[in-house]
């Protein structure tokens, strides 16, 4: 016993940054294994490579003010920890698994390794299933896999945080799941804000997060998706439980392997990336999977740099995809919410195979009218909408039409907007849009159709005006980038 405690001691040789050289007379602690330096117990080490028979390399998890050459170092004897079970509920984790929400330590958890595989292709699930969310734009134009990966495009500003809450709501609420919340590289502000826009929407009771900040290290922050896919995995493995995990955002990921295998002096790929990036990322996209138990479906933010989608990180991301939301600002700027690109937006689930005949017909013709609206925007612009067809007409009036409609109250965004909030099934999503196609409610105004649930409140609140929509005028500031106000467009 006592040969196995002194050989899992050793002595710091460098510090470089983060870097940290440790030197063991005896038996070398295995790769990903946590070190701790006794002196100062807070700065924890990941053994990243064995340099030799005695000297391994590693990367501190923690700022490594105080750590000098000479130091006593203890090996742990295991690899990273997160903790899992039914108390960590509703609580906020960093990377190591302490509660930073200000609250006691949970009780009677479990610790589990952070590095586990992917589910062997034996155990994982051969179906396809649709992942309702219960938002209109998405389940009929971009359908969610179950247990697959969708990834949310949008910069600040256009309701990507909003959209998100709105699915966790409707999952925890309607789908009996939990979810995980992941924040790699997060500012301190949007973590603290997030917390408190999950309390006041009442979904915190049955969420997780866990945070690796903008401020941590490096290590920190590659270190926390691994983190939370672990707590992911208890939920799906042993409470076999439908599991959302949120990441935002998967970029910080692979930014996080970039800084670290430049401070091990790895020999940088194109553009500055890590040469091991596809693995890293493979290794955790892959373990958000779909099997017999359960599924983790992942929603993950991605920042494309420069938006160049040929960039290496972007590429990578991209071939683990599943479905591509696009939030637009200008859309945004219209109150057309949710601000969902509804021509850039688009799911491999979306075939007929999968989804259906009616479903991908619909889907399609709905494609095709507002591709040919948009396409029109500029000659109603110039020369009005009295210059087209009467069957350019049409489409236009039903393009806006069913823009409208696949808007949609939020539960999450009740005490702003004042209205309560709606979630509307597949079906009746699908019947509305097929209503409007066949110019069932060409005689109703077009703000009938905003910011309601399911098609049948139309008809409840609004009944038909006496002039037909194709000879209603549609004002062309409506069109052009620079928006105008409602009350100018009734004077």
């Amino acid at each position: 016993m006592s040969d196995n405690a002194e050989t899992a001691r050793g002595t710091v040789l460098a510090v470089r940054g983060s870097v940290v050289d440790v030197r063991f007379e005896g038996r070398l602690p295995p790769i990903y294994s946590v070190l701790r330096v006794e002196m100062q117990s807070e700065i924890v080490i990941e053994v990243m490579t064995q340099l030799d028979v005695h000297r391994v390399r590693g990367i501190a998890l923690t700022p490594t003010q105080g750590l000098a050459r000479g130091m006593r170092v203890r090996d742990t004897g295991g690899p990273l920890l997160a903790p899992i079970g039914k108390n960590i509920i509703s609580r906020m984790f960093d990377v190591f698994g302490r509660a930073i929400d200000r609250l006691p330590a949970p009780l009677e958890v479990q610790w589990r390794s952070i590095h586990r595989a992917p589910p062997p292709l034996s155990e994982r699930s051969t179906r396809s299933e649709i992942f309702e969310t219960g938002i209109k734009a998405i389940d009929v134009l971009v359908p969610l896999e179950r247990g697959g990966k969708a990834g949310l495009f949008g910069g600040a500003g256009v309701g990507k945080t909003v959209l998100l809450t709105e699915m966790i709501h409707n999952m925890i609420r309607h789908q009996h799941g939990v979810s995980i919340f992941c924040g790699i590289g997060e500012r301190c502000r949007e973590g603290e804000e997030l917390y408190r826009d999950m309390q006041a929407a009442g979904v915190l009771q049955n969420m997780v997060m866990v945070f690796g900040q903008m401020n941590e290290p490096p290590g920190s922050r590659f270190r926390v998706g691994h983190a939370a896919l672990t707590m992911a995995e208890y939920f799906r493995d042993d409470e076999h439980r439908d599991v959302l995990l949120l990441i935002d955002n998967i970029f910080r990921f692979i930014q996080a392997g970039m800084e670290v295998s430049g401070l091990l002096g790895q020999m940088p790929s194109r553009l500055g990336y890590q040469p091991t990036m596809s693995t890293e990322l493979s290794g955790l996209e892959e373990r958000i999977a779909n099997t017999h138990a359960g599924a983790i479906t992942s929603i993950q933010a991605v920042y494309v740099p420069a938006d160049d989608l040929t960039d290496p990180a972007a590429a990578h991301v991209f071939s683990h995809l599943s479905a591509s939301i696009v939030l637009s600002r200008r859309r945004a700027s219209e109150g057309l919410y949710p601000a969902i690109d509804l021509l850039q937006s688009s799911s491999k689930m979306a075939t007929p195979g999968i989804v259906g005949e009616r479903h991908y017909k619909l889907a399609q013709e709905i494609r095709r009218t507002l591709a040919l609206y948009e396409d029109l925007k500029d000659v109603i612009a110039m020369l009005g909408l009295e210059q087209l067809s009467p069957e350019d007409r049409k489409t236009v009036a039903r393009a806006r039409r069913l823009e409208r409609f696949l808007t949609q109250p939020f539960f999450a965004t009740e005490q702003f907007s004042g209205l309560k909030g709606k979630l509307v099934s597949l079906q009746e999503a699908l019947e509305g849009c097929e209503r409007i196609l066949h110019d069932e409610f060409k005689d109703y105004p077009e703000s009938a159709l905003y910011m309601i649930g399911a098609i049948g409140e139309a008809r409840k609140e609004n009944p038909p005006s006496s002039t037909s929509p194709t000879s209603a005028p549609i004002h062309a500031a409506k069109l052009t980038p620079a928006r105008a106000s409602p009350s100018d467009h009734e004077s």
